[in-house]
């Protein structure tokens, strides 16, 4: 098994393979290493430049199509075989003499991961850093994962840690988030050296917000109501429903006394009411047996053992004696 699996995405970023796999090589000489590329769909020459590496070390997985980030570093993990895996950013804006500081922490300190933090990042101002601290903010907030800069691509795990979650959709953003979920919670950071890009352009932009809004939406819902559904959607229901009937009570009171009551935007209201609050609970009651399917399906269990220690009976004993 290699020490490290290095797994850098890369997208129409020909001009950088060869100074990127030649910084790589330098910064991890003393080091066991593999480092897998994977091409998400370039339209340029940068398959062609990886092949050009040559070096057995260095592996090429080319993607059908472009999927996105998150499901090409999901395409890496998977072919990671090393006992520690690295993410790193394809872009050179990364530097990979900071993987080998990285790996000695989580050696020698047991994390289950360290990542980077871009302490002087270099950014544009307001299309990058601002739109950057703010999206921080409401993750840090949100989750309940206090992590200075989540969008910093370098970061460094154990095999156990990375192969335990999966990656899609574009939660690479919340892949801390993601590892929590799973119990592993001994996360450091460590600042890094960020370099402006030299070649190419950049592929973020602020249109990625709303979907970073929506990803925050779902990863609330799972550290919250995972393994528990029914009780988001069993809450909002009954409520719902219960203000739907009060108000239908209401009405039909009126009635009673002979009152004119059709046509009332309130009594539209209240059969509205109604209606959502039983197809909440219904949504619950699916959510629910989808969690049991899920868990039950995949043999996955609801918690997670940290460590399991023997313990000495007959000293235990004698000391109690």
């Amino acid at each position: 098994m290699k020490k490290l699996s290095l797994v850098i995405c890369v997208f129409n970023e020909e001009p950088n393979i060869r100074p990127l796999s030649d910084q790589i090589k330098t910064a991890l000489a003393n080091i066991d290493f593999e480092a897998i590329f994977v091409d998400d769909g370039s339209t340029d020459n940068t398959r062609a430049e990886i092949l050009k590496i040559n070096d057995p070390r260095f592996l090429l997985v080319e993607l059908k199509r472009n999927y996105g980030q998150s499901s090409a570093l999901q395409a890496g993990i998977d072919q990671a075989e090393g006992e520690f895996v690295a993410l790193i950013d394809g872009d050179l804006q990364n530097d990979p003499m900071d993987v080998p500081i990285m790996l000695k922490m989580i050696e020698d300190e047991e994390w289950d991961m360290v990542a980077g933090v871009r302490a002087n990042r270099k950014d544009g101002m307001f299309l990058r850093k601002v739109p950057s601290k703010i999206a921080n903010y409401m993750i840090r907030k949100s989750t309940g994962i206090h992590m200075k800069d989540l969008g910093c691509t370098l970061k460094i795990f154990t095999r156990e840690t990375i192969k335990s979650i999966h990656i899609y959709g574009e939660l690479h953003r919340y892949i801390p988030a993601l590892i929590a979920l799973e119990g592993n919670t001994k996360i450091t950071q460590v600042d890094v050296n960020h370099r402006p890009r030299e070649f190419g352009s950049s592929k973020y932009n602020l249109g990625r917000t709303t979907r970073v809004i929506s990803d925050l939406i779902l990863m609330v819902f799972f550290k919250k109501y995972l393994q528990r559904p029914m009780h988001f959607f069993g809450s909002i229901g009954i409520v719902t429903l219960g203000l739907g009937v009060l108000i239908n009570i209401y009405f039909l009171i009126h009635k009673i006394l002979g009152h004119d009551i059709w046509g009332k935007p309130l009594l539209l209201l209240g059969i509205l009411l109604v209606m959502g609050g039983i197809q909440f609970i219904t949504i619950g009651i699916i959510a629910e047996l989808q969690m049991r399917t899920y868990f039950e399906s995949q043999n996955k269990k609801p918690y997670r053992v940290k460590r399991v220690v023997a313990t000495n009976i007959k000293q235990v004993v004698k000391h109690q004696i």
